[in-house]
């Protein structure tokens, strides 16, 4: 049996600076950390390089998330568009600095004037994504498209969405199964079995069922026995990332533990 290795997401101190993650970086538990490229840790060369001493002198290994507030790769504004795909090229760039296993990104959202332009916002979703995939290829690094949740206008939420994402795209490219986002239109189980082969990387935490509160593992209504019941049958050897926003040390074991 393939085992996943599991990590957590700094997302739980993304509001604090970034000396601050770093300190916090130095004390975690675990050999494999996501680092939020956003807020007060968007990444720069100065970054990069204290991040790669640490790894260096911890036995860190890394995984990079795309940076979300603002960003909309699939706006029909060329102007923002032009200045999102710059920052996600940097995002991009960094990512590959660090050796990063994967660079996790969201699919675009409709806008207030998708209405009046129909399927053009998924179009340039696809269009985008091709994009950015080439920009790694150029950069020597992975990147996946992560499920997102209800009730933000994304274009990709659903399994039926992720389907004709990927039957459209005609390239290959793994996706981030987000289990708290799934949890949110009830597909957890649809997801595992309908993806098992495109999905490369995940993120846990736990949520009510009705909004996405980043919990910790056990403290929201996700069967994790049954989940990590499903991930354990499946040919899954890739990182899994803790991304709750509490209980953080509490969540990593009990994952840790499920997975035994």
């Amino acid at each position: 049996m393939v085992n996943p290795k599991v990590g957590l997401s700094m997302l739980y101190c993304l509001g604090k600076p970034f000396k601050k993650m770093t300190e916090q970086l130095l004390a975690v538990k675990t050999k494999y950390v996501e680092i939020v490229d956003d807020g007060f840790h968007t990444l720069n060369k100065r970054r990069v390089a204290v991040l790669k001493d640490i790894a260096n002198s911890h036995g860190l290994e890394y995984t990079v998330h795309a940076p979300f507030a603002d960003i909309n790769i699939a706006s029909l504004s060329k102007p923002m568009l032009r200045a999102m795909l710059k920052r996600l090229e940097q995002s991009i760039v960094h990512a590959s600095a660090l050796d990063s296993h994967v660079w996790v990104f969201h699919p675009g959202m409709k806008t207030g004037i998708s209405s009046f332009y129909p399927n053009m916002d998924w179009l340039q979703n696809m269009e985008t994504v091709k994009t950015l995939l080439q920009i790694a290829r150029e950069n020597d690094l992975k990147i996946a498209i992560e499920n997102v949740p209800e009730p933000f206008p994304f274009l990709m939420k659903s399994v039926e969405d992720f389907a004709r994402f990927y039957a459209g795209l005609g390239e290959n490219m793994g996706m981030v199964l987000d289990v708290g986002h799934a949890n949110l239109n009830r597909q957890i189980e649809s997801f595992l079995e309908t993806f098992s082969n495109r999905i490369v990387h995940m993120h846990l935490s736990d949520n009510d069922g009705k909004h996405d509160q980043h919990l910790g593992i056990g403290h929201g209504t996700i069967d994790w026995d049954r989940v990590l019941g499903s991930i354990k049958k499946m040919p899954y050897g890739e990182i899994i990332i803790v991304e709750s926003v509490e209980r953080v040390e509490e969540s990593v074991a009990r994952i840790e533990q499920l997975l035994a």
